[in-house]
């Protein structure tokens, strides 16, 4: 993503903004600090992610410069914040107002304060890294650990009870409904957690545990439990999980139908009783 099509966004961010500003004088204050004020994106999140992970001990000040750092240091990361807010604007039909989505929903809060700890950790902060971690999980109910590695236009649909790894990685692109694990199975070292393909979908209380590949452009169904690799372009539901059929379309992270059209209906029901299926 070009400096100037994150220059654009911003503008558009700020051009809402100010709408906003006329219609609801009661968000007078935080549109003024959060945007109005902001001269622009890095500014604008780093007074965001600040406001809601400081406390008394790490004050705001010391939260904000932290973040002013790193967008200083990385500018990629600027363009991941767009990206994941367009991420949710697409795929959300709730959610179509950028600066509600930047201000108002924990998924992008989650994912650009856990950038800023990604990017402590890659420098070697690990202490200060781990912190952040913890005040994520404090505040969002959302458990990332900095090593993991998480590619751009992730969605973390309501965002809540999200478990990701230390050697998890997802790729760019992938859409993930809330209670979702990517975790271990034990105690061993090393490798250990999930790594996801561009484009998944992964359903709400799904658990993917181990060091296994979920194809691009799979659909793992909610409430399913995955202990082996599935295969791209795959669609696998149950405990444990197994394949029943073919997503719709090639990313299925982008159309987030969770009707699971295309499959063996009868095979999903009888592997998991409580999905929806089309019949089609």
């Amino acid at each position: 993503m070009s400096t100037s099509e994150i220059t654009t966004f911003w503008q558009e961010l700020y051009q809402e903004a100010q709408e906003i500003f006329k219609k609801e004088p009661v968000l007078e204050d935080i549109l003024n600090k959060q945007i109005l004020s902001c001269s622009g994106l890095d500014l604008c999140l780093a007074r965001i992610i600040s406001a809601k992970l400081a406390t008394r001990e790490v004050d705001r000040q010391q939260l904000f410069q932290v973040c002013m750092q790193a967008y200083s240091d990385d500018c990629d990361l600027l363009a991941c914040a767009v990206a994941d807010v367009m991420a949710v604007a697409n795929r959300d039909p709730a959610s179509k107002s950028k600066v509600r989505i930047l201000l108002f929903l924990k998924g992008p809060h989650v994912l650009e304060s856990w950038r800023i700890s990604h990017w402590l950790w890659q420098k070697g902060r690990c202490d200060l890294a781990s912190y952040i971690q913890s005040r994520i999980s404090d505040v969002f109910s959302v458990d990332i650990h900095p090593a993991a590695k998480i590619g751009r236009g992730l969605m973390l649909d309501h965002a809540t009870n999200i478990v990701i790894g230390e050697t998890a990685v997802i790729s760019d692109t992938v859409s993930m409904l809330h209670d979702v694990t990517l975790g271990g199975t034990g105690k061993e070292q090393g490798d250990r957690h999930p790594k996801v393909g561009k484009g998944v979908m992964i359903g709400a209380g799904a658990k993917v545990l181990g060091n296994i590949k979920i194809g691009e452009g799979a659909i793992v169904g909610a409430g399913s439990v995955v202990l082996r690799d599935v295969p791209p372009h795959t669609t696998v539901v149950g405990v444990p999980a197994r394949v029943v059929g073919k997503p719709d379309i090639d990313m299925p992270s982008l159309d987030m139908d969770q009707m699971l059209a295309g499959c063996d209906a009868q095979k999903a029901q009888d592997e998991c009783p409580a999905i929806n299926i089309k019949r089609v």
